[in-house]
C-alpha cells in the first residue's frame, strides 16, 4: 500500500491534487499510530493476570535454614503436604537426613545448640499457643522433651550448650506472672533455679558465653537496667528510664566486660548506638549518631568481637558500617546478587559460611549460601516461587502534612500499569501500635495491587522508626488523633486526585483492624466499606486479655492505650462495640475463637449489632489465626472473602 501511495507522487498532478494526497498519507499514519496506541494498550491490559489469591499466600516449602556452629551441616524445614520436617545437610557430601518425623506442621522455631544436636519448639495449639522444647541429635536420635507438659512457658536465653549438657532458660513454672531463669540439664532433664524473679524483671540477657548478666526490672512505667560482673554477684541497678525511652543492649563487650553495646535515646530524641559503662552509668561512647536517622538494629560479631554494623530506617532501612570487613562482605554479596536487597540471617561460628536472604519491594526473595573463604553462593530456595517480580507493583514512598503540622509518611502501591489518576483505593494502616509499615515485599499489599486498587499505608502517629516525640505522640489517641492522621492521609490522596472519593475502603489486621472500625463511624462519608482482621473492637476487653506475665507492664499500656478506672469516656468513645448505631457501610469481620486479645463472643454479638441496623455484614470465623504453623488454609479463605467483599462494594460507582 505504502509503495502505490509513494509512485503516485512522481506522476505530473497539480497544487490541489498534491496536497489533498499528502493530507490522505498523514490522516491515515494518524490513524495508524492511534491504532497501534490502542491496540498495545489493550495488549498490555490483558498482561495483567489476576493471580490466584493462593499463589500469594502459600507456605514456604522450604526454610528457616540454619549453619551448625562449625559450619558443615546446614538445617531446614521442609513441608511435605501436611507434614513439617527438620532435615539436615551435609554441606561436603550433599546427602541430606530427615531428623524429624512430625505428622503435621507445627514447629515453630528450632536452634543449633552444638555442632551435633538441635531443639525444636512445638506448637501444642490452643489459644495460648503454648509450645512444648525438644531436644535432637543430627541423625534425628536421642530426641527427648524438654519441657513439662503443664501451662507454663519457656524460652531459651543462649542458643548454646553450656559444659556439653546445661541449657539457660527463663520459664514461669514457679509463677505464671514472671520469669525466672533455669539451667536446663539436656541430658537428665533437671532444672535448676539460676535467678529467682523478684517480681519485677521482664527480660534476662546473658553474654556471648552464655553467662547471666543483664537484666531488665519494670515497676509498669519505669525501666532499670541491673548488671553483674559475674553469675557469682548480685544484681546492681545501672540506670533507670521511662519506658518512653529507649535503651536496649545489642551486645555486651568480651574484652571490657563492664561496657554494653545498646541502642539508646536517653536525652536524645533519635536512636543511636553507644556503649554504656555499667559501672558509672553513663555513655561511654557515642559509636554512631545522626540527629537525622534513628538506629533501629546494631550487628555484633562474636567472632570479631566488635560491632559490624547500624541499621537506621527512613523510607528504606540502610546499613552504616562500623568494621571494613563487613562493608566488604555486603560489597561482595550486592555484586553477586545485583538489584536486591541482601540480608545475613545465619553463620557458623567462624563466621566464614552465610545463610542470605534477598528480597525487593516486587519480589518476596530468595535464599542463599555465600562461601565467604571462595566467594561463591549457592542458591537454596525461592521463598514463593509462584510469584513473579514482573507482575508486582512498585512500592513508592510518600508523605503529607497532618491537621497540627506533623509530617506522616507512609507507602502508596499502585496496580500495575495504572495511571495515579481516580483510583479506587484500600487504605491499610498497620497492627501494633508500636510497629511501622517498611519497605519491601508484602503478599497482602500485593494481592490488593493486583485486584485492581492503589494500596495506601500510613505510619501514624504513634509508629516507631521517627523518633522518641513521634512515637509518644500517638500515646493515648487511638480514636483521636491516630484516627485523623488516617483520614488526613485519605484527603491528600483525593486533594492528589489518586483516590476516587467515592471507592475509598479501609481494613487492616489486629490494631490495624481496630483502627480501620474506628474509622468508619468516627470518619462518616469518608470510606465506602471497611474490614477487621482479628481486630481489637473494646479496648476494656483487650486490657483484660492481657496474660498474668506481663501484668507487671499494665500500667505501662495505661499510659498507651489509656486508664480504664480513670478514663472510661475516653475509652469507651475508642471503642468500636459500644458505637453499633453509627456504622453506615458494609462491613467485613474476621476473627478466631483462638485469638488471646479478641473476645470473640463479643464479636459475634456487635456482628448481630450491626445487622440489626440493616449494616451489611460479612462474618468470617477462622479456626485459627493464620500465623499458626499450619495457617495457609487460613489465610487463604480469608483473603478470598475479602476480595468478594472489596469486589461488592468498591465497584465502580
Amino acid at each position: 500500500m505504502w509503495r502505490k501511495v509513494t509512485i503516485l507522487l512522481y506522476y505530473p498532478m497539480d497544487r490541489q491534487r498534491y496536497v489533498f494526497l499528502c493530507a490522505m498519507i498523514l490522516n491515515y499514519r494518524c490513524f495508524l499510530l492511534v491504532f497501534v496506541a490502542f491496540f498495545t494498550a489493550c495488549k498490555q491490559k490483558e498482561q495483567v493476570r489476576i493471580i490466584p489469591v493462593a499463589d500469594f499466600f502459600k507456605s514456604q516449602e522450604r526454610g528457616s535454614y540454619a549453619i551448625s556452629p562449625d559450619g558443615k551441616l546446614l538445617s531446614y524445614l521442609k513441608v511435605q503436604g501436611k507434614k513439617q520436617n527438620l532435615f539436615v545437610e551435609d554441606l561436603s557430601s550433599g546427602k541430606s537426613v530427615q531428623v524429624t518425623q512430625l505428622q503435621e506442621k507445627n514447629i515453630n522455631y528450632y536452634s543449633w545448640v552444638s555442632d551435633d544436636e538441635l531443639i525444636y519448639y512445638k506448637e501444642k495449639g490452643g489459644a495460648e499457643r503454648l509450645s512444648d522444647i525438644f531436644i535432637i541429635n543430627k541423625e534425628g536420635g536421642e530426641e527427648r522433651k524438654l519441657s513439662d507438659n503443664g501451662k507454663s512457658r519457656m524460652r531459651v536465653l543462649k542458643d548454646e550448650l553450656i559444659d556439653d549438657k546445661f541449657l539457660l532458660v527463663s520459664s514461669n513454672k514457679r509463677d505464671s506472672t514472671v520469669f525466672d531463669v533455669y539451667r536446663l540439664n539436656v541430658r537428665d532433664g533437671k532444672m535448676e533455679m539460676a535467678a529467682r524473679n523478684p517480681g519485677n524483671i521482664t527480660d534476662w540477657i546473658t553474654d556471648s558465653r552464655g553467662k547471666l548478666r543483664l537484666a531488665t526490672s519494670s515497676d509498669g512505667v519505669n525501666e532499670t537496667l541491673l548488671y553483674r560482673d559475674t553469675e557469682t554477684h548480685v544484681f546492681k541497678p545501672v540506670i533507670t528510664n521511662n519506658f518512653k525511652t529507649t535503651l536496649k543492649a545489642i551486645a555486651i563487650s568480651d574484652d571490657r566486660p563492664n561496657i554494653v553495646y545498646a541502642i539508646s535515646n536517653v536525652n536524645r530524641d533519635k536512636n543511636a548506638l553507644i556503649e554504656l559503662d555499667c559501672i558509672t552509668g553513663k555513655e561511654n561512647k557515642v559509636l554512631f549518631r545522626n540527629d537525622t536517622l534513628n538506629v533501629v538494629d546494631a550487628q555484633y560479631s562474636e567472632s570479631k568481637k566488635r560491632i559490624s554494623f547500624v541499621v537506621c530506617e527512613t523510607w528504606k532501612k540502610e546499613k552504616y558500617y562500623l568494621d571494613s570487613s563487613a562493608k566488604q562482605l555486603y560489597k561482595k554479596l550486592d555484586k553477586l546478587l545485583p538489584g536486591t536487597e541482601s540480608r545475613v540471617i545465619g553463620r557458623d561460628k567462624a563466621e566464614s559460611t552465610f545463610i542470605v536472604r534477598t528480597f525487593t519491594d516486587k519480589n518476596p526473595g530468595s535464599y542463599y549460601l555465600y562461601f565467604a573463604n571462595k566467594g561463591t553462593i549457592r542458591k537454596l530456595s525461592d521463598f514463593n516461587p509462584y510469584v513473579k517480580e514482573s507482575e508486582m507493583s512498585k512500592m513508592r514512598a510518600v508523605s503529607f502534612t497532618s491537621r497540627d503540622g506533623l509530617k506522616i509518611q507512609g507507602y502508596l502501591t499502585l496496580p500495575l500499569r495504572e495511571s495515579a489518576e481516580n483510583l479506587p483505593v484500600v487504605v491499610l494502616p498497620h497492627n501494633g501500635p508500636g510497629m511501622r509499615n517498611s519497605w519491601g515485599y508484602n503478599a497482602e499489599v500485593q494481592f490488593l495491587a493486583n485486584r485492581g486498587y492503589a494500596v495506601f499505608q500510613i505510619n501514624y502517629r504513634g509508629s516507631t522508626g521517627y523518633g522518641k516525640s513521634f512515637t509518644a505522640a500517638g500515646f493515648k489517641q487511638w480514636g483521636a488523633k491516630i484516627k485523623d492522621d488516617i483520614t488526613d492521609g485519605v484527603q491528600w490522596l483525593i486533594a492528589e486526585k489518586i483516590a476516587n472519593p467515592k471507592r475509598i475502603a479501609i481494613y487492616g489486621t489486629g490494631f490495624g483492624g481496630y483502627i480501620a472500625l474506628n474509622s468508619l463511624y468516627s470518619s462518616p462519608g469518608m470510606f465506602a466499606c471497611g474490614g477487621s482482621n482479628s481486630g481489637v473492637i473494646n479496648l476494656f476487653s483487650y486490657l483484660k486479655s492481657i496474660p498474668p506475665f506481663l501484668k507487671t507492664n499494665l500500667q505501662m499500656y495505661y499510659e498507651i492505650i489509656g486508664n480504664p478506672v480513670t478514663e472510661v469516656d475516653y475509652m469507651r468513645q475508642a471503642s468500636p462495640v459500644f458505637h453499633a448505631d453509627k456504622f453506615k457501610v458494609p462491613v467485613f469481620i474476621a476473627q478466631s475463637p483462638k485469638d488471646l486479645a479478641g473476645n470473640s463472643a463479643e464479636a459475634i454479638q456487635f456482628v448481630k449489632e450491626l445487622q440489626k441496623r440493616n449494616v451489611k455484614v460479612t462474618y468470617l470465623e477462622k479456626e485459627y489465626n493464620e500465623s499458626f504453623t499450619k495457617g495457609e488454609e487460613v489465610r487463604q479463605k480469608l483473603y478470598a472473602g475479602l476480595e468478594q467483599f472489596l469486589s461488592a462494594n468498591l465497584s465502580k460507582k
